[in-house]
């Protein structure tokens, strides 16, 4: 078992009004703390989706457990090929390697706080997200970066039947 040190001496502080929003309705993401202020022990988003909005298709990470948290709401979540419905209060950690997705369940709203870890420098991936939505870049960009980010897109039949 290795033990991950983080290398950061201050508290990080977020004002909610200083995150920086990326996207919008039905699918908001506000960057938090990203890998390189919390000298690599995490990073953390806070995923605000509409009406059933997708949140992110299938993937997995290498090297990072990744953490939800309802904070409001209904939601969706793939963990291998289980689909769990959580709620307000609900927690789900997917270690590394298994497969996940999430998204706000059918015609329900969702808030979830997700943390990374250890953490990846994943703000410009969601950025790199918003160009793509914004028509700036294609979709298939994001497989020249999977490695960058430690995400790597999967296919999940489950997921799929659920999300029908």
């Amino acid at each position: 078992m290795s033990l991950i040190t983080p290398d950061f001496d201050r508290s990080v502080i977020v004002r909610d009004a200083d995150a920086e929003v990326v996207g919008r309705a039905p699918t908001t993401i506000r960057l938090l703390a990203d890998s390189s202020a919390t000298g690599g022990a995490l990073s953390t988003q806070r995923v605000t989706l509409t009406d059933g909005a997708d949140g992110a298709r299938p993937h997995h990470h290498g090297n990072s457990a990744e953490l939800f948290y309802l904070l409001d709401g209904t939601a969706q979540l793939l963990s291998g090929e289980q689909v769990v419905t959580a709620e307000r209060g609900d927690l789900v950690i997917v270690p590394p390697g298994v497969a996940h997705a999430f998204a706000a369940a059918p015609g329900e709203n969702a808030d979830i706080l997700i943390v990374i870890t250890p953490g990846v420098e994943r703000f410009e991936y969601f950025r790199h997200l918003e160009r793509i939505a914004y028509g700036k870049v294609p979709p298939e960009s994001l497989l020249e970066v999977q490695e960058l980010y430690d995400t790597y897109f999967r296919s999940s039949d489950a997921w799929d039947a659920a999300r029908r």
